[in-house]
């Protein structure tokens, strides 16, 4: 009877191992349209750029079509300067816009924030649309 009970606990505490959960990254953006060199060149005045949001509503209701959307970049002393500007041209599918720099030099992974809504600047190489 206690091997039993002894079985039935390791067979439980083995299925509560296996189930537990796992991360997920149901907000990162897909790596093939992310350029991963740090050090590409800055994107300046007249640059088109795409950049990656979470695909929310919030998105939709708060960024339009020439919106100006302020840029910010995460220095690594943890600071947060404005870097520049981007005018958005539209939205790409779900989860992508198409903008333009029109102030200051941009760079992969700054943040494009328009109120409470934040985008991640990508590198335009890869998307041709």
């Amino acid at each position: 009877m206690k091997r039993k009970i002894i079985r039935s606990l390791i067979v439980l505490l083995l299925l509560i191992a296996v189930s537990l959960p796992l991360p997920v990254f149901a907000v990162s953006y897909a790596p093939l349209y992310h350029s991963q060199n740090k050090e590409e060149e800055a994107m300046t005045a007249g640059r088109i750029v795409h950049l990656f949001h979470s695909g929310t509503d919030d998105v939709r209701r708060t960024i339009h079509a020439n919106d100006i959307l302020t840029v910010f970049r995460i220095t690594p002393s943890c600071e947060v300067k404005e870097v520049g500007k981007i005018k958005v041209i539209r939205h790409i599918g779900d989860t992508y816009l198409k903008g333009e720099v029109v102030e200051g030099e941009i760079r992969p992974d700054d943040i494009a924030k328009q109120g409470n809504v934040s985008c991640l600047v990508i590198s335009a190489g890869m998307c041709n649309q």
